[in-house]
């Protein structure tokens, strides 16, 4: 359409030049409108690409302007938070009591005071029972140092929840966005560790608190059984009361 309507201005000069020039004034002013009007198509051609150059200088700004709001940053992270709450839980599984989360110790601990020793003293059994009671006691009592620090995260998680939403909210380009939804995938995954741990840590105690009731049935089986067993029952004997 372009290339139609300049070939149109052109010709149209044309024209105008051949009724402007009269043969009366041939002879006085020499006009040449071919050549006019192919100046005329050059200079708009010209004219056309100057254009070109100015749209592509401003698509050129456009596309860094939005490369730049791409690459802009979260100006939030909760990833501290999200790391400090991961060492606790793990600080407080490490640091559990007696009989902690590794095979070799609880394998231990069980033959130690849990199997039952058919030749082993009342003395040696009262102190099984005795080593079974602090066992559970012990794993109750980290179950419930986890329970109150999961309990304690949940509140700052959902600070942090909070805060990544209304940053991803304004975010402005695509790594910002990633950057938040990465974080609050961290977040979850926290919390899914969080509720782990405590499961792990309320199984561990409802675990010992069951294998102390099995041994202590087998105990008390074998206490009675010594003591219908004995070579020397109880025989009554006389006592005098008053003198």
């Amino acid at each position: 359409m372009r290339q139609i309507g300049l070939r149109r201005l052109a010709a149209s000069v044309a024209v105008l030049a051949l009724l402007v020039g009269s043969p009366a004034d041939a002879q006085r002013v020499v006009f040449d409108p071919t050549n006019y009007a192919s100046n005329v198509m050059q200079a708009a051609r010209s004219l056309e690409q100057i254009n070109n150059q100015i749209r592509g200088l401003q698509n050129q700004t456009l596309s860094l302007v939005n490369q730049a709001r791409n690459l802009a940053q979260l100006p939030y992270s909760a990833l501290a938070t999200i790391q400090g709450n991961l060492t606790r839980i793990s600080g407080l599984m490490q640091q559990a009591q007696r009989i902690a989360y590794d095979v070799q110790a609880i394998d231990q601990a069980f033959k130690a005071d849990y199997a039952l020793k058919s030749g082993a003293s009342d003395a040696a059994l009262i102190l099984s029972a005795k080593q079974r009671w602090m066992n559970s006691a012990a794993a109750f009592r980290d179950a419930l140092n986890v329970q109150a620090t999961v309990v304690g995260n949940m509140s700052g998680g959902r600070s942090e929840t909070q805060a990544l939403l209304t940053a991803s909210q304004g975010a402005t380009g695509a790594v910002a966005t990633a950057q938040a939804g990465n974080q609050l995938l961290a977040l979850q995954s926290q919390q899914l560790s969080d509720l782990t741990a405590l499961l792990a840590a309320q199984g561990r105690a409802s675990a010992l608190d069951l294998a102390d009731r099995a041994a202590s049935r087998d105990q008390a089986q074998e206490q009675f059984r010594r003591f219908m067993d004995r070579s020397q029952g109880y025989q009554a004997q006389p006592v005098e009361m008053f003198h």
